[in-house]
């Protein structure tokens, strides 16, 4: 286990002490949720934290052994830890009113035991409330047969964001106006610009689309103004991970923030790609990769020549930065980089194309593009659009829609050189010239580079020339035996009312939503739809998703998926582990505002009544009082 750091506030001043963790037993371990006063960007505020650190400490098992971790809850408020990723029975999955589970109660501790079936990279969080924007950690198992990639040295960097403001209130902010954290909204000035560039009545037919959409094109996250941690630290106080000369250091990536996606990159060094949400991948080299909240990469780096390398994750609203070192010594920096320039949407991420053809943009707020014309589309940094046909389509709320002809049900593989990855050579999209101002911030929030241009779309925004991680370039590393056609397909529509900040699937809020059942042993093919204009990372506890990405039998395996503005994303699941499973995106204030549903996978001996959608009396269940109701100060997985 790893030297933590309890956060401490005194004299207006953060005190930091360094503290080592006890060594536990093989597999045992015991954690406590608390309240502590944390200094976090200059302000003290009260954070529940584990053990007294944010993040919590690292837990690290090996594949096949039994984890014991009890959790003791000495706050006011009912608690929870998810073990993110992890294959387990469902009542140890951790989430408040799924099979059975209904939270730890204040001075009450819950003991977990499970069997380690799996080795990688993975974490936990509250799954109660708003808390995980604080009680968070990682979780190391290592494996059983060692891995493919060797490295020399082992690190796991746990990227999150903090706010001095209470969660609950964030939240209370985006009810009353969801615009309420975009700083960085169009002026007249962009008017003048983009009239001068486009011609003045293009200008102001892309104003009056945002408008009916009543969206905004800057609207790349909905909170920002947060500080952006490593492993818990500051940019100042700068993370630093030792090597030697000719060392393959291995970096485990957590992207554990709660509503903040980060472009990661170490300059001056390539990152070869090694693992994704905790599963062997072939290794692909990149320059940077876009990692979504709750995603996973396992990396490895080999740094050339001795000199100190900065590990730079900006966010992707370029607001601020978390940042480490790779050194040979404590106490060497390297330089860091300026924050490039935060892109805007565009009409194209909607689904709609500007021009002449105005009056053919057909339904505002929705995407243009027929979700199902089977094609994979490139252009959203790798987060693409593939969609495929399976024996019928349901909706997930017990409507059921009609084949479409096209794909018979198997993965598409286009073959090699069709599914690059993202190549900024001839990138595209970039906006005149900005006001050439250099914002001068505290080191979190960093130093923005001149405007010479601003990036349009949500993908853009990368270096020309940049190899950018895309899924299409993740294989797994050895081939799935289970390849059979899906029996059905799911269509999960990601929609929302950002007037009201609503955010649904199938325009139903959790509370409203009947769960996907399906039987044991099922394929399942599931079309997330995103008809809105944020990017959803969706998770799905208990079980791997196949992500359809073109690579035949070498679909990668992940947890959670990031489906882009107006763009359509495809995965496959083996319903295998029987239990009722929170599927959701993993946006912490989309999420408690009603974006979750629950898929239920049905005992082997259910009857085939039970799994049908006739109102069945089934013998698993979702409990909202457990997962909806407030835990004391903080709303639950219902919102307020």
């Amino acid at each position: 286990m790893s030297d933590c750091f309890y956060l401490a506030a005194a004299a207006g001043a953060l005190l930091t002490a360094a503290i080592t963790i006890a060594p536990a037993d093989a597999g045992e371990y015991h954690l406590t949720v608390s309240t502590a006063a944390v200094e976090v960007d200059g302000r003290t505020a009260d954070k529940m934290t584990i053990n007294g650190t944010i993040p919590g400490p690292v837990l690290r098992f090996t594949e096949g052994e039994q984890a014991t971790i009890t959790v003791t809850n000495e706050t006011s408020e009912k608690t929870s830890v998810h073990w993110h990723g992890l294959l387990l029975p469902g009542m140890m999955d951790g989430s408040p009113g799924f099979n059975g589970f209904m939270g730890i109660a204040p001075g009450e501790s819950y003991t977990y035991t499970f069997d380690i079936r799996q080795s990688g990279t993975y974490w936990y969080h509250s799954h109660s409330g708003t808390q995980d924007q604080s009680v968070l950690g990682a979780l190391v198992i290592d494996p059983i047969v060692p891995s493919p990639v060797a490295a020399d040295r082992d690190y796991v960097v746990l990227m999150s964001d903090i706010t001095p403001e209470d969660s609950d209130q964030v939240l209370r902010n985006l009810k009353a106006d969801p615009g309420f954290y975009n700083y960085s909204k169009r002026t007249l000035g962009d008017l003048f610009r983009d009239a001068r560039r486009d011609g003045l009545g293009s200008a102001l037919r892309d104003r009056a689309d945002w408008g009916e959409m009543r969206m905004d094109p800057t609207d790349l996250a909905d909170v920002t103004g947060y500080s952006f941690l490593m492993n818990g630290k500051t940019p100042q106080e700068n993370e630093t991970f030792l090597y030697s000369a000719d060392e393959k250091v291995r970096l485990r990536f957590i992207n554990g923030s709660a509503m903040t996606i980060f472009d990661l990159r170490i300059p001056g060094a390539k990152m070869k790609v090694v693992a994704a949400d905790g599963n062997d991948v072939h290794p692909v080299t990149v320059d940077e990769l876009r990692i979504g909240v709750a995603e996973r990469y396992d990396v490895i780096v080999e740094p050339a020549d001795g000199q100190p390398l900065t590990v730079f994750a900006e966010a992707i609203d370029r607001s601020g930065y978390a940042r480490a070192t790779l050194a040979t010594a404590p106490g060497m920096e390297a330089a860091i980089p300026s924050l490039r320039p935060r892109a805007l949407l565009s009409m194209a991420d909607m689904g709609m194309v500007h021009g002449d053809d105005h009056g053919s943009h057909g339904d505002h707020g929705k995407p243009k593009s027929d979700p199902h014309e089977g094609h994979m589309n490139h252009d959203t940094g790798g987060h693409g659009h593939q969609d495929h046909d399976g024996h019928h389509m349901d909706h997930g709320d017990g409507h059921r829609m009609e084949d479409h002809d096209g794909h018979d049900g198997h993965d598409m593989d286009h073959g090699p050189g069709e599914h690059p990855g993202h190549d900024h050579h001839q990138h595209k999209g970039h906006e005149g010239q900005g006001d050439h101002r250099s914002h001068m911030h505290d080191g979190a929030k960093g130093v923005t580079a001149p405007e010479t241009v601003r990036p349009i779309g949500w993908a853009s925004g990368f270096p020309t020339g940049a190899k950018v991680l895309a899924y299409e370039d993740l294989r797994r590393h050895h081939a799935h035996a289970d390849n059979r056609a899906p029996d059905r397909t799911v269509e999960l529509r990601l929609t929302g009312n950002m007037e009201r900040y609503v955010w649904t699937l199938n325009e139903r809020h959790f509370q409203e939503a009947s769960p996907i059942r399906v039987r044991y042993g099922e394929r399942v093919r599931i079309n997330f739809v995103n008809e809105t204009m944020m990017a959803h990372p969706m998770h799905l506890h208990g079980m791997f998703f196949e992500l359809e990405n073109g690579s035949g039998a070498h679909r990668p395996l992940k947890d959670t998926v990031i489906v882009p503005p107006g763009k359509t994303v495809s995965v496959i699941l083996t319903a295998r582990e029987v239990g009722a499973w929170p599927l959701h995106c993993h946006l912490l204030y989309h999420m408690v505002s009603g974006m979750m549903t629950a898929l239920i996978v049905e005992p082997p001996e259910t009857a085939e009544a039970a799994v049908t959608r006739n109102g069945a009396i089934v013998p698993l269940a979702v409990s909202h009082e457990g997962g909806a109701a407030h835990h004391g100060g903080h709303a639950g997985h219902g919102g307020i």
